[in-house]
């Protein structure tokens, strides 16, 4: 068995790709059975290459559900959690910039009344 390449994955649709997984799927439990029968030992780099390509084949099935989803929930408010920016927990809860510069009314009267002195500075 030959690695799959990836790039030639991405360019089939998703039936192939559901067929192709089908057919790797087929050819591992053929390798299984003959490596319980008994045979010889290149098999099993046969049952790790299989096991790699079918991998493969998941993994841009799931890239091509993500982004289509991405793009049903593009420009909406509210996106599905999974989707989301994962950063850090104490980023995600982090004030925006604009509730940082919210000032409250008592302080808004403070810096009124309040100013900062200024002095000049002598020469």
């Amino acid at each position: 068995m030959a690695k799959v390449k990836v790039a030639e994955l991405r360019e089939k649709s998703q039936a192939e790709l559901t067929q192709t997984l089908d057919q790797y799927k087929r050819d591992l439990l053929d390798l299984k059975v003959q490596q319980v029968a008994g045979a010889a030992a290149a098999k099993s780099s046969k049952i790790r290459d299989v096991r790699k390509n079918i991998a493969r084949v998941l993994t841009v099935i799931t890239q091509q559900n993500r982004d289509a989803v991405r793009a049903k929930y593009a420009g909406k408010k509210h996106i599905p959690i999974d989707l989301r920016v994962k950063k850090t927990r104490a980023l995600r809860r982090a004030m925006t910039k604009s509730e940082v510069s919210r000032i409250t009314l008592r302080q808004q009267k403070k810096n009124i009344h309040f100013a900062r002195r200024q002095y000049a500075i002598k020469a």
